[in-house]
């Protein structure tokens, strides 16, 4: 069997080449028949051990200051 080619990203997930089953704490598999699979590694995730990239930071930014004076 030829070896599983794995990206590890320090800011996301880990890319896999897929098919690939994993098997879970509990005993249960998930398995993904696609050619690239992202694997969570922060647990954020709802779709948990795929990435959904809730890794990723949600941050506001204030609109332009001529967007906030008033009318």
């Amino acid at each position: 069997m030829p070896a599983r080619r794995v990206f590890v990203d320090p800011q996301g997930p880990v890319l896999v080449e897929g098919p690939v089953e994993i098997v879970l704490d509990d005993g249960t598999v998930a398995r993904s028949d696609r050619f690239v699979v992202a694997l969570c590694t922060c647990r954020r995730s709802r779709t948990y051990p795929w990435c959904d990239t809730s890794h990723r930071r949600r941050e506001r930014t204030a609109p332009p200051p001529e967007e906030r004076k008033p009318r």
